[in-house]
């Protein structure tokens, strides 16, 4: 979950040119280059992916898909997984094996290729504008209204004539472009070099006490897709299962704090009350990671589990900021955290789809 703008509308206007021959889709401002992308100071996992670390953002390929039939409406989309390892090797994208749960199911689009060329059944309405303002006490918010919403059907996950389910998330088309899209760049390097790129803001969280970045696409509840800047996508919650952990599951748990500390200055600062006020990201943890190898419990699709420190824990001072989720399911057993209001710590029934981008090294 990310770090919140009050307003960033993208409507039609923001669109210059559509490509309608297949080749092109043009925005407007003209493309910026970025300022130089290192890997020094974080493993970047995906490939394609180039980070910008001082900037904190991600640029990414962009892919020309269409909408409809092979001469429908062009749409611009990224892949970020894929459910096979050898796939995901080809395009340079994290491997994300439990997507393979979703397929058959509403959460999944079923595309067509044509000439190697992605037609979706659905798209994204881009022409909203997103508004966040805050509550009496930040959080929850007074106002939450997404700047994207899915047409009925559309999901980022695809399933593929021969059965991949692929992570492509839609990030342009004549309605507009995706809040976190802050804009198009030539291609440069690495894999799918040559292909013009998309620049996406990051969100900052962590793994196991390790700082990680990723990008927050679709949400599947538009509360939290307007504070994630992201895309209301309802179909995606068909996606199996709620709460589970198992290998028939396509999601993976993100912890966020409603009452962590506030303060920018302050190292135990984390929470969606803090991220309303302005104090920066809200310091999400999540639950497994696409490394080495060793991703088997990995998905994007981040099965929200809220949490609330007690009012006996803040007064004891032990609301501290959260790196792990294990050190926060022992605080739960404690009865330290709970749900928000006081409710079994658990999952609230959203999704949000946040493809990892980097670990700290």
């Amino acid at each position: 979950m990310s770090h919140l703008a009050r307003t960033s509308p993208r409507s039609a206007a923001a669109v210059v040119a559509l490509g309608l021959s297949g080749a092109a889709l043009a925005f407007a401002p003209p493309a910026l280059a970025s300022g130089p992308a290192t890997e020094e100071e974080r493993d970047v996992l995906p490939r394609s992916a180039i980070e910008d670390v001082v900037a904190d953002t991600a640029s990414l390929p962009l892919h020309v898909g269409r909408v409809g039939s092979v001469d429908g409406p062009v749409v611009r989309y990224v892949v970020t997984e894929s459910s096979r390892r050898g796939d995901a090797s080809r395009r340079g994208v994290n491997h994300a094996p439990r997507l393979a749960a979703a397929a058959g199911t509403e959460a999944v689009q079923q595309v067509d290729v044509v000439d190697g060329v992605v037609v979706f059944p659905a798209t994204v309405d881009f022409s909203p504008h997103l508004r966040v303002e805050p509550g009496p006490t930040a959080f929850p918010p007074a106002v939450a209204e997404p700047g994207s919403v899915g047409e009925a059907g559309y999901s980022p996950l695809v399933q593929l004539p021969d059965g991949t389910v692929l992570n492509a998330s839609h990030v342009a088309n004549a309605t507009g472009t995706h809040d976190k899209l802050l804009r198009t760049e030539p291609g440069r390097r690495g894999v799918g070099r040559g292909v013009e790129r998309g620049v996406f803001r990051e969100s900052e969280g962590f793994y196991e006490g390790e700082e990680v970045y990723y990008v927050s696409f679709e949400a599947t509840d538009p509360v939290i897709a307007a504070l994630e800047n992201a895309t209301y996508a309802p179909a995606l919650a068909a996606a199996p299962s709620a709460g589970s952990d198992d290998d028939d599951s396509a999601r993976s748990a993100i912890v966020p704090f409603t009452n962590g500390r506030t303060g920018a200055d302050d190292p135990d600062r984390q929470g969606l009350t803090s991220a309303l006020l302005g104090e920066g990201d809200p310091l999400n943890v999540i639950d497994s990671l696409p490394e080495n190898g060793n991703d088997d419990e990995y998905s994007p699709l981040w099965d929200v589990h809220a949490a609330e420190w007690t009012d006996a824990a803040v007064a004891a001072g032990l609301d501290t900021v959260q790196t792990d989720v294990d050190d926060i399911r022992e605080l739960v057993a404690e009865g330290l955290v709970t749900g928000p209001g006081g409710a079994p710590w658990g999952p609230v029934g959203v999704i949000v789809n946040c493809p990892v981008i980097s670990i700290e090294s």
